[in-house]
């Protein structure tokens, strides 16, 4: 049953991080947006976050910055004291968010069901949104707009970057051959993958003319990776790692022909992008977690990980198992993303 036949006056969207996760739910948000294009949303998300969903048409963005504790809650109730929302969709189900939305006001509280929800969520929740039969994380938020009453809530995503950012892009990318970007590091250092691997794999794509551009954040870890992946080169490549701001990255991979990159944000900025991604997997099932639109062009160790850490396959385990060896990532071959790569420039007549 849809609880608003009519347009509602306003509705608070409550994603906190992390960026992946921020790109899958503004697909949720958009597809409501499309149908009420009048209803004022508010968007309440981390710093980083902001950055990348401050400029959205129709949303109103408030930062809620967990680094200063009870503060922080304070502050964000303080900015919503006037608001009385039709609906708040409590997309997160971690403890922080839910705390938050003890000072928010609305009619219908929307959370996750008993299947999806963690942390206590449905305790701060009085509409339970039905899981969908898929796994992927997109679809569960997708179903939130369902049980508001959206009819149509196909994904797609409408992101911005100033021309400054795409300028910036440009002046990277090379004009006479195609553009790989690659971001060889997740924040979590069991998420990446081998420098070897990437090696390999850069060498076999210089060999079919193809430019390639390192990226990624600040983070040490992902500095340090990427240095690493150079000194096993023997042709030059362009490291922007730890160089771009948030939207000259999501400038840099809209503007790219083909992405490689781990679980990682990225990863699902591409997708958001309508930018083929490779993604590398073995920790999460990509079926739950990987690129929606690319989830075909996925390169997993996760099946074979999880069968060998518990003797069960996936499909007899829980769907949110993960695996814990910390060196499962070296399950994957340089050989089986030579393959995809290979695979992806044909079908998409890429080279």
């Amino acid at each position: 049953m849809s609880l608003f036949t009519s347009p509602p006056q306003s509705i608070c969207v409550l994603r906190l991080s992390a960026i992946g996760d921020v790109c899958n739910t503004i697909a949720a948000v958009q597809a409501i947006q499309r149908q009420w294009p009048n209803t004022e949303i508010v968007w309440i998300t981390g710093k980083l976050e902001a950055h990348l969903i401050g400029d959205l048409d129709g949303i109103k963005v408030v930062v809620f910055d967990k680094k200063q504790g009870w503060a922080g809650y304070k502050q964000l109730w303080q900015q919503l004291k006037g608001y009385h929302f039709d609906a708040l969709l409590h997309m997160q189900y971690a403890i922080r968010a839910s705390i938050a939305t003890l000072g928010i006001k609305a009619k219908y509280k929307l959370g996750f069901d008993k299947l999806r929800s963690q942390d206590g969520q449905t305790l701060f929740t009085n509409v339970k949104v039905p899981s969908p039969d898929s796994m992927h994380v997109l679809d569960g938020l997708l179903a939130f707009g369902t049980t508001l009453g959206v009819r149509d809530v196909s994904p797609s995503w409408q992101l911005n970057y100033s021309e400054q950012d795409a300028n910036w892009a440009n002046a990277q990318l090379a004009n006479n051959k195609p553009n790989l970007v690659i971001v060889p590091a997740a924040s979590k250092a069991y998420k990446n993958w081998t420098a070897t691997g990437y090696a390999e794999v850069i060498q076999h794509a210089q060999k079919h003319n193809w430019n390639i551009i390192l990226a990624g954040s600040p983070a040490p870890i992902e500095i340090a990776l990427a240095n690493e992946v150079e000194t096993q080169l023997t042709h030059t490549v362009c490291n922007l790692v730890g160089q771009s701001s948030l939207k000259e990255m999501l400038a840099l991979l809209d503007k790219a022909d083909l992405v490689i990159a781990p679980d990682t944000g990225p990863t699902h900025m591409a997708n958001a992008m309508n930018t083929p991604v490779i993604g590398l997997y073995a920790h999460h099932n990509p079926q739950r977690t990987g690129p929606y639109q690319y989830r075909q062009y996925v390169v997993s160790a996760y099946e074979e990980a999880i069968l060998a850490e518990t003797g069960k396959s996936a499909e007899q385990l829980n769907w949110r198992a993960r695996v814990k060896d910390k060196h499962a990532m070296q399950r994957i071959k340089p050989q089986q993303v030579i393959a995809m790569f290979d695979k992806v420039t044909t079908e998409l007549n890429l080279n």
